[in-house]
């Protein structure tokens, strides 16, 4: 537990704290599950009520006030308050009730906790660095509560979900990201830490807010900005040189080139392109055991140009080689469009990482097309055929009726991810899709939809959600101190995930295991990670028997624990 207050073990915790301060530690704090004992020991008679509670009771009182809220935003905010009062029973809470929380502390509802955070925020969690205090930052990285820090999560606030700019409150996808990292993996709390790099917002209703928290100045770019990541880079590397550092939620023209700048430097990875390639693939791969169709065989449509688009394309293009197919075959099997439609050359100008997934001009001159304009998802259906569309756009209904209409038409079971989170941003409406298919798509969302009704059926939906691979990725960098994140790591991550499915055993299941099997779908993720980072040559060696002690040995269970005084 709080191990800045004390010794821990297993069993007992020791801490010097008394009375309300003790109380006011989220992570010592028990409410009324102090014990009579401890209540003595710590003077908290009078400051608790009488009864004796327990953990259990606790939940179930919670669990049944949370239902009681009208919306999810008030959901969202009670807990994030109890996670900031009592952070044991949050988690106790979170992972026994996780398919129904879930959607609360993350996608969809944790992008109103986004935009709406300078509301709610009520106490400090996290660390806030402005570019106002750039040179405060190797002081306020010292504070001896980050101790025991392992794995951060920072975002410059710029894209959120499919939300854009959200400046400060981008603290909110912090949080809520490392939350599923106790959650889904059990990583302690207290090792982990959020952080927000305040640059300011190009937001005007957020600059325009009264209530607004953050620095009120307009975004900071160019040689400013790398300059301030790069002071804040140094001293994290500094400060914790074992970290795992995630970026997440940095606008495209940031993502891919600070990733690519830093991830020979430190353990750092970047969730919103690797992450996302890794569920991506793990859920196609799963898919394939359905449809029959190889991946080497697969065409596969890409609706968002970005580097969330991208990373996908290129995990999937080393997948595609592993199956035999050279580099240049497996890009020509990708057909990748943006807002000015499908990128190819000779039609536009194509620059920057886009450009290795170009469809070369002689392959789509002798295409019919609807208009000079450009080509559109439809034309890439009726002329390339695809097998597998995938959508990170961030764009509502970019999935159009006549162009999954068109893909139905040449494909037996279509593959259908609109991935963009929240849902209002989705590309396509499970329930849309299943009509326009006939009840032939497989599916997979980004945030979560309940089964569809079809013919005296109800089709399960699964939630391609980044919570499948991130979390166990964290687990076992921390099981192996893995020094660095390869590609080829992520790659193992979405063939464990893939593995799980339980449409290996009967096509009519889902393509994902459930959501309330997160923790389990973790520590298998976390096992075939750990291997592939020995085997990359970035992490501690040990004997395979010795791997899942390990990985289980970072696995915290949120439970109270015996308090004993400590005298100094």
């Amino acid at each position: 537990m709080n191990q800045s207050s004390g010794s821990t073990s297993s069993d007992v915790i020791e801490t010097s704290l008394s009375g309300l301060d003790l109380i006011n530690q989220p992570l010592l704090n028990k409410g009324t599950a102090f014990t009579e004992e401890e209540r003595d020991q710590f003077r908290l008679h009078g400051t608790l009520p009488p009864t004796i509670g327990t953990l259990e009771g606790q939940v179930r009182r919670r669990l049944k006030v949370l239902r009681n809220f009208a919306t999810n935003f008030e959901r969202y905010a009670f807990l994030r308050d109890l996670q900031d009062a009592n952070e044991t029973l949050f988690y106790a809470l979170l992972v026994n009730h996780i398919e129904e929380l879930l959607p609360l502390v993350y996608t969809p509802t944790v992008g109103e906790g986004c935009q709406r955070f300078s509301e709610i925020w009520r106490k400090p969690r996290g660390l806030f660095l402005s570019y106002s205090n750039r040179h405060r930052i190797r002081e306020m990285l010292s504070y001896p509560r980050f101790d025991k820090v392992r794995v951060i999560v920072v975002s410059d606030g710029e894209r959120i979900l499919g939300l854009g700019d959200q400046g400060a409150g981008g603290m909110g996808i912090s949080i809520g990201k490392l939350s599923l990292y106790t959650a889904c993996a059990g990583i302690h709390p207290e090792a982990t830490l959020p952080i927000m790099l305040d640059v300011g917002t190009n937001n005007q209703e957020r600059l325009d807010n009264p209530l607004y928290v953050g620095w009120r100045n307009p975004r900071i770019s160019g040689a400013e900005y790398d300059a301030f990541i790069e002071e804040f880079v140094s001293a994290v590397h500094e400060r914790f040189p074992n970290v795992l550092l995630q970026w997440e939620d940095f606008a495209g023209h940031n993502a891919g080139r600070l990733l690519e700048r830093y991830r020979d430097r430190l353990c750092t990875f970047n969730d919103d392109i690797q992450g996302t390639a890794a569920v991506a693939a793990g859920t196609l791969m799963a898919a394939i055991g359905v449809t029959g169709v190889p991946l080497r065989e697969q065409r596969i449509a890409i609706v968002g140009a970005g580097a969330a688009g991208t990373g996908i394309a290129g995990l999937l293009v080393k997948a595609m080689m592993e199956q035999g197919l050279s580099d240049v075959e497996a890009r020509q099997r990708f057909y990748v469009l943006d807002s000015k439609g499908l990128v190819a050359h000779g039609l536009r100008e194509v620059s920057g990482e886009r450009a290795l997934y170009a469809q070369p001009q002689e392959a789509v001159s002798g295409w019919t097309l609807g208009s000079d304009d450009m080509i559109t998802l439809l034309d890439v259906m009726n002329n390339a055929r695809p097998t597998t569309l995938i959508g990170v756009s961030g764009q509502a209904g970019a999935f159009t009726e006549s162009a999954i209409r068109a893909m139905a038409r040449h494909c037996e079971r279509p593959i259908i991810f609109p991935l963009s989170n929240p849902t209002s941003r989705t590309e396509a409406i499970p329930a849309d899709l299943i009509e326009w298919t006939d009840g032939r798509a497989l599916i997979g969302t980004g945030s979560p939809f309940p089964p569809v009704p079809w013919k005296g059926e109800m089709l399960p939906i699964n939630q391609t959600n980044n919570s499948y691979i991130f979390p166990g990725v964290g687990l076992a960098v921390l099981a192996v101190n893995a020094r660095r994140v390869t590609d080829t790591m992520f790659m193992a991550a979405g063939k464990a995930l893939a593995a799980l499915s339980p449409a290996r055993h009967d096509p009519k299941a889902r393509l994902l295991p459930p959501v309330d099997q997160l923790r389990a779908v973790s520590i298998d993720v976390a096992l075939a990670t750990a291997r592939q980072a020995q085997l990359d040559g970035v992490a501690d060696m040990c004997d395979e028997s010795e791997l899942l002690p390990r990985i289980m040995a970072q696995v915290w269970e949120p439970v109270y624990r015996r308090y004993q005084l400590k005298v100094d």
